[in-house]
């Protein structure tokens, strides 16, 4: 997604995958390195202005380390799950991120999505979407937390608008959409997209961790690590007025970017000022 609206925009793109199995969706105006380690990513990257890193936190740590002068202009995904209150790995390797990109001193920007979905392949949002067939999905404290998802669309957009800008700021930068929504209402909002019902369950933590092993364990149904059932009672709702001020972004609502994602209804499109 992000190649194909860099391309779009008018960019000349140098696509780099580990496997080019993976490549599938690349886009045709881009030129597709194979590089399955990070001294071979990093020599792909070299004379390029620009370098974007789609790839998980340590990935990137790698590329940051095996890249030699003069520093490109960096691009870096993150998480916002960086800020999680429970010890979290993914968490940890994107501050160190952090603090690999300051210790290069190469200009550039952290962006920070929250939970991305809209894209082929996603899990997040086909997964509720799998359960909601069964009109019942337990929740632990109902789904009061908050959360605030981002559209895939809207994550590329903000991409190509922070490499235009050729964007230098220190701190992360968090992508998310327009406002947050309790859990539960984004449950029965991507069931009825997905064209169903469903009620929310009321369950204790503890309760939540043994359904989740259950369906887990049956065929068919999508996989629930614990950690993401912990996660839910953690609120994950985010200002996003930095994005829009150095970005210019403006994230879809959600309704829009479900609907989007399930291929029907209408759609406003996501704008970059």
């Amino acid at each position: 997604m992000v190649a194909r609206a860099l391309c779009t925009a008018g960019f000349a793109v140098r696509a780099i995958v580990r496997d080019r199995t993976r490549a599938t969706d690349a886009p045709r105006e881009a030129e597709l390195v194979v590089a399955p380690d990070a001294v071979s990513q990093a020599e792909a990257c070299a004379g390029m202005d620009s370098v974007v890193s789609c790839a998980p936190a340590e990935a990137s740590v790698a590329l940051l380390s095996a890249l030699a002068p003069p520093w490109p202009h960096l691009v870096l995904l993150g998480s916002t799950r960086r800020w999680t209150a429970w010890p979290d790995h993914r968490a940890a390797t994107v501050i160190a991120l952090e603090h690999a990109f300051a210790a290069l001193g190469s200009p550039g920007v952290l962006l920070y999505p929250t939970m991305i979905y809209g894209a082929g392949g996603e899990n997040n949002v086909r997964r509720i979407a799998a359960l909601a067939r069964f009109g019942l999905v337990p929740l632990p404290n109902g789904g009061r937390s908050l959360i605030q998802p981002v559209h895939t669309e809207d994550v590329a957009r903000a991409v190509v608008a922070a490499v235009r800008r050729r964007l230098r700021h220190r701190e992360p930068i968090v992508l998310a959409g327009p406002e947050p929504v309790a859990y539960a209402d984004f449950v029965r909002a991507v069931a009825a997209a997905a064209g169903r019902r469903v009620a929310i369950l009321p369950v204790p933590l503890v309760v939540a961790f043994a359904l989740g092993a259950i369906v887990s364990a049956l065929p068919g149904l999508p996989r629930i690590r614990r950690a993401e059932i912990r996660r839910l009672v953690e609120d994950k709702a985010f200002d996003i007025t930095l994005a829009r001020d150095l970005l210019g972004f403006d994230p879809m609502p959600l309704q829009v970017g479900l609907a989007r994602t399930f291929g029907h209804g209408d759609m406003r499109e996501g704008r970059i000022r």
